[in-house]
């Protein structure tokens, strides 16, 4: 308990940096999402080519690998990033074709005369989205997007390997100068996440709740 409480403020830097990754992957990775969605069911081809080959490409990869992509590949092109910005850049891009499935299949959910009746009034591909079909298909799926973020959430720890010192990171560290104290920092460590994913499960149910009822 003694290493915990010594080494409290290394934790809450650790706690912060993996909010941080969390905060602006998660944004980045809603928007990026968002967008591969719209265009998976655009009427253009070679739009729907490219969203669905960015899909299958990203959520199929390890994320290890595109960590690594980030972090060491980029710079062999001339593209030289921090290391918190390559791990930032690396989760964005990981999550976000797990955002666009969770949103296609909201926009999947919205009645199809919903869309009709917004041709029928003149309103073209573009409006018909945005304005009647996203906003249905993006309440339904605020659930599933939080269990995203929870995910996500989680994944920051890979960072880890990759010189971010966020809570993984600090508290191998830590180990390493307290190896009797491992259990107790492990369990903070955990307490650490738990903070931040609790909520969001409860948010996630809560929300999830409020739909059912609307509907």
């Amino acid at each position: 308990m003694d290493a915990i409480v010594e080494n409290l403020p290394r934790f809450a830097a650790a706690f912060l940096m993996t909010l941080r990754l969390l905060a602006v992957s998660g944004l980045g990775a809603l928007v990026i999402g968002t967008l591969i969605a719209a265009l998976r069911i655009s009427p253009v081809p070679a739009l729907r080519g490219f969203a669905t080959v960015y899909t299958e490409i990203l959520r199929n990869t390890p994320l290890t690998l595109v960590l690594f992509f980030c972090a060491f590949v980029l710079p062999q092109i001339g593209v030289r990033l921090d290391y918190t910005v390559a791990a930032t850049i690396g989760l964005t891009l990981y999550t976000s074709p797990f955002v666009a499935e969770a949103v296609r299949s909201g926009v999947n959910g919205v009645p199809v005369g919903q869309a009709e009746a917004a041709r029928a009034i003149g309103l073209g591909f573009g409006q018909t989205l945005g304005l009647v079909v996203m906003p249905q298909a993006i309440r339904m799926v605020i659930p599933p997007l939080i269990n995203v973020l929870i995910a996500l959430t989680k994944n920051t720890s890979v960072a880890a390997g990759f010189a971010v010192l966020e809570l993984v990171a600090v508290s191998r560290q830590v180990i390493q100068l307290n190896g009797n104290a491992t259990v107790p920092i492990l369990v903070a460590v955990a307490v650490f996440y738990l903070v931040i994913t609790v909520p969001l499960g409860q948010a996630a149910n809560y929300l999830e709740r409020r739909v059912r009822i609307q509907r």
